[in-house]
């Protein structure tokens, strides 16, 4: 049973507490730890460091994205910034003395900055922006709960050890990046992952046959590129397995797989050029055997909680960059579509979403297009979300009523009465502007809010 914590040293701490719900099961580490924190400070306390991690966290990737990446890298950054957070509050509460040793879910996360490559500046800027953010939020608790003929010499203190507490704590964040740095930089695995940024971004200063003799794996071969994510931490093997099994269900019979971040990698497969095999190579989906391939990797992705986005096979160095650059789209326009609340797709093909991933680039743009397009229909709610659907169906299958009816399982009635409806609150026939209405309507159907809200506006 957690208990309710002792007396702090300083009364005002124990009267801390979250502005909104928080439930301590939703911590980011483990429970030991968070039974611990609630013995030393108590309940209300703690919720509201967990509370506070969450509005630093999105501080800090918001002001130095690349220390994010991924769900899985995000989650890690949340783990161990929680973990600054509470020893920052054991500090206040108890004294210098009292705070344990730096925690391993902090040093983890600066071994995962070295080999995602993140310049040691940046990790310092991302330490600096959320010691900012948490001593803000400490004075101001403080300017809350102190009185005012204390709350001078209290700000002065609390401000003095917070500044001594982060000042140690960089210094062991730099010792720990720069030993892993150290033992990485002479890694095999390092090797290959600096060998492969190369290629990526500047292909002709990079000897090909050397490259592949490094690599183990001929560039001069036609290759399809894929990226595997998962939204929770996985073991690297485990992504490296999913990631050689997908490749391998695409006809590939080599494969080069390089880790890039906690839960995601990029990997290449040597595939055979365009129909040689009998197989689609352009990556469509909705290729000639409809439960061919892709239905067997969705489902494998699918029993192991993992996502990933294909690009289309291309020959020689430039196809290798060319289907990873498509790869990595296909994979921001699922987050995207995530982040709209659309049902995820376990696997996806550039081919399928490339017009979506080409005219999402500039969202802010693509957000302006899609609301002047569609006037009243880009309302948000469930009533003008079910008219946009059925009229984005409607014009794709050239007006059919029966085929719209089986593809959202309704009456044809429902659609008739709907497609009539969606064009009076668009107040013009669907001839007009029918390209521009359609692609508006394609991309509010794959990205919802991030479209349909102006940018500066929370859903």
């Amino acid at each position: 049973m957690i208990k309710t914590g002792r007396p702090p040293r300083r009364a005002w701490i124990a009267r801390l507490g979250p502005r909104g719900e928080v439930d301590l099961q939703g911590a980011a580490s483990p429970r030991a730890v968070v039974e611990d924190a609630v013995a030393r400070v108590g309940a209300d306390p703690v919720r509201w460091a967990i509370e506070l991690n969450s509005v630093v966290l999105r501080r800090i990737v918001g002001e130095v994205p690349v220390l994010g990446g991924s769900p899985a890298a995000v989650e890690m950054l949340r783990r161990g910034n929680e973990a600054t957070t509470l020893r920052a509050l054991f500090t206040l509460a108890e004294g210098p003395s009292a705070t344990p040793p730096a925690d391993e879910a902090i040093l983890e996360g600066i071994r995962e900055f070295v080999h995602r490559a993140i310049p040691l500046e940046r990790v310092l800027h991302g330490v600096r922006v959320g010691h900012a953010a948490t001593t803000e939020a400490f004075l101001r608790a403080c300017a809350e709960l102190v009185g005012p003929a204390d709350a001078v010499d209290e700000v002065t203190a609390i401000s003095r050890e917070l500044f001594s507490y982060v000042d140690e704590l960089s210094d062991t964040m730099i010792r720990t990046y720069l030993v892993e740095h150290e033992v990485w930089s002479t890694s095999a695995a390092a090797a290959r992952a600096d060998l492969v940024r190369s290629l990526l971004s500047d292909a002709a200063a990079v000897d090909v046959d050397e490259a592949s003799r490094a690599l183990g794996y001929n560039l001069r071969r036609t290759h399809e590129a894929v990226v595997v994510w998962s939204d929770s931490p996985k073991g690297g093997s485990t992504l490296q397995a999913a990631a050689i099994e997908v490749l391998r269900a695409r006809g590939a019979t080599t494969t080069l797989v390089i880790p890039v971040a906690s839960g995601r990698l990029w990997a290449w497969g040597t595939v055979p050029p365009d129909g040689t095999d009998g197989t689609d190579r352009t990556g469509r989906t909705d290729a000639t055997h409809p439960t061919g391939p892709w239905e067997t990797i969705s489902e494998a992705l699918s029993r192991q909680r993992m996502r990933a986005a294909f690009g289309t096979p291309g020959s020689g160095v430039a196809g290798f960059r060319r289907s990873h650059r498509e790869a990595e789209r296909g994979e921001r326009v699922e987050r995207l579509r995530r982040e709209a609340g659309r049902a995820p797709r376990h696997a996806t093909a550039y081919a399928d979403v490339a017009a979506v991933a080409l005219l999402a680039t500039d969202l802010d743009a693509a957000g302006d297009f899609v609301r002047r397009e569609l006037g009243g229909l880009a309302a948000r709610g469930a009533p003008m979300e079910a008219l946009r659907t059925t009229l984005y169906h409607y014009i794709g299958a050239e007006r059919s009523l029966v085929d719209v009816a089986r593809r959202l399982h309704v009456a044809r009635g429902t659609v008739t009465y709907r497609v009539k409806r969606a064009q009076e609150v668009l107040g013009h026939d669907l001839d007009d502007r029918r390209f521009a209405l359609h692609t508006a309507l394609a991309l509010a159907e794959e990205l919802g809010d991030a479209v349909l809200l102006p940018r500066d506006v929370e859903p």
